[in-house]
């Protein structure tokens, strides 16, 4: 079984995108039960992933890639709003840094994450990382479709 060991952090507003980044609209297929079912177009490319519940920082993920027409039309059947981002690439000692600058219903809201092969494995901090939300919901890309970061009561 594939597994996804992840961290996720808020990034500071001293972040600067360094190059391009890649545009990405993606969506959550209603009535998925145990296992959420995502589709994503990005640039060219799309997938259809499945994952599993977070235990921790580690999930069951399950990614496939799909024709973009394909994703293109699976994400009319997406529950609404779709996320809508650019992802950014970063690299710091041997680990890849994603990093989101959310649009849409999201704006306002970048969030770094990092994959690892361990939960315990260490990793450097770069200076633009913010606060860990890893186990706060709110930030998970499947409940920022349902509760967008520009619906927060942030008071």
């Amino acid at each position: 079984m594939a597994l996804e060991i992840e961290r996720k952090f808020l990034v500071k507003e001293s972040w600067q995108p360094k190059g391009r980044g890649v545009e990405v609209r993606q969506g959550y297929l209603p009535g998925s039960g145990p296992l959420l079912v995502r589709v994503r177009r990005q640039d060219e490319r799309a997938f259809l992933t499945l994952k599993g519940r977070t235990e921790g920082i580690t999930r069951a993920e399950f990614e496939y890639e799909i024709p973009a027409a394909d994703a293109d039309a699976l994400l009319a059947f997406c529950e609404p709003p779709l996320i809508e981002k650019t992802r950014y690439f970063e690299e710091l000692d041997g680990h890849t840094w994603e990093i989101d600058l959310f649009r849409g219903a999201n704006e306002g809201l970048i969030v770094a994450e990092i994959e690892l092969s361990r939960e315990d494995e260490p990793f450097s901090r770069p200076a633009w990382l913010g606060a860990e939300v890893s186990d706060d919901a709110r930030y998970y890309n499947s409940n920022l479709a349902r509760c967008p970061y520009t619906a927060w009561d942030k008071g």
